[in-house]
C-alpha cells in the first residue's frame, strides 16, 4: 500500500465525494416526494391515478437501475429529449427510488389504525384533513425504518453512475486504476469514502428509528 500515492489521489476523490453527496442529496428527496405522492394515491384509492401509480411501482421495482439509465440516458435522445448525464442519473435514482419509497410510505399508511380514520371522517374531516392529521404522523413514523433503509440503498446505487460516465466515486477509482494502476490504493480510498457517508448516516438514521418506535418522533 503506497500512501504516497493515496495523499495524491485525494483532491480527485474529493471531488467525486461530493458529486456523489449531491447526487444522493437530490434523488433521494425527488424519490421520497415521487413516493409520497405514489403512495397517497394509491391509499386514498385516488381513481384511474391510483393504478398507474401501482403500475409505476411495479416497472421500477422490477427493472434493473442500469437498464433504467441506459433508456433515460441513450433512448431519450433519440426522442428528442436531449439530458445531461448528470441529469439522467438523478432521474434514473428518482425512478428507481420512488417506487421504493412508495412501497415503504404505503406500508406505514397502511399500518394507521383504521378506527383513527373512520374517527375522523365522522367529526367530518376532509380527505386533506384527515391526511394532514391522522394518516400522515402516524404513517410516516412507521414508515421511518424502511425509508432509512432504502436511503442507504439509493446512496450505494450512485456506483451504477459509472456506465453513463458520471465521476461519482466508483467512476473515478475505476479512472484512477485505468490510468495509474494503483489498484489497492483507489479501492482503499474508495471504500474510505464510502464509509465516511454509510456510516454516520446509517447511524443517525437508526437514532430516528429508534425515537419512531418509541413514538417520540418529532417531539
Amino acid at each position: 500500500m503506497n500512501w504516497t500515492v493515496i495523499q495524491q489521489s485525494i483532491p480527485v476523490f474529493a471531488q467525486a465525494f461530493w458529486l456523489t453527496l449531491k447526487l444522493s442529496f437530490y434523488g433521494i428527496i425527488g424519490a421520497i416526494i415521487v413516493g409520497l405522492i405514489a403512495s397517497f394515491l394509491r391509499y386514498f384509492k385516488v381513481p384511474v391515478l391510483r393504478q398507474i401509480s401501482a403500475a409505476y411501482t411495479e416497472i421500477s421495482r422490477n427493472t434493473p437501475l442500469l437498464i433504467q439509465l441506459f433508456f433515460i440516458y441513450y433512448a431519450f435522445p433519440e426522442l428528442g429529449i436531449k439530458i445531461s448525464a448528470t441529469a439522467a442519473g438523478i432521474s434514473g435514482l428518482i425512478f428507481l427510488g420512488g417506487s421504493y419509497m412508495a412501497e415503504a410510505i404505503y406500508g406505514g399508511l397502511q399500518g394507521v389504525a383504521k378506527i383513527q380514520v373512520e374517527s375522523g371522517l365522522a367529526i367530518g374531516l376532509s380527505r386533506g384533513q384527515l391526511a394532514r392529521y391522522v394518516v400522515f404522523p402516524q404513517g410516516l413514523t412507521l414508515s421511518v425504518p424502511a425509508i432509512a433503509a432504502n436511503v442507504i440503498f439509493l446512496i450505494k446505487e450512485t456506483s451504477i453512475f459509472t456506465v453513463i460516465a458520471i465521476p461519482e466515486l466508483t467512476n473515478t477509482a475505476l479512472d484512477q486504476i485505468g490510468l495509474y494502476y494503483h489498484t489497492d490504493e483507489s479501492l482503499f480510498v474508495l471504500v474510505i469514502a464510502y464509509a465516511i457517508i454509510l456510516i454516520p448516516l446509517s447511524l443517525i438514521l437508526t437514532w430516528l428509528e429508534r425515537r419512531a418506535r418509541r413514538g417520540t418522533f418529532g417531539n
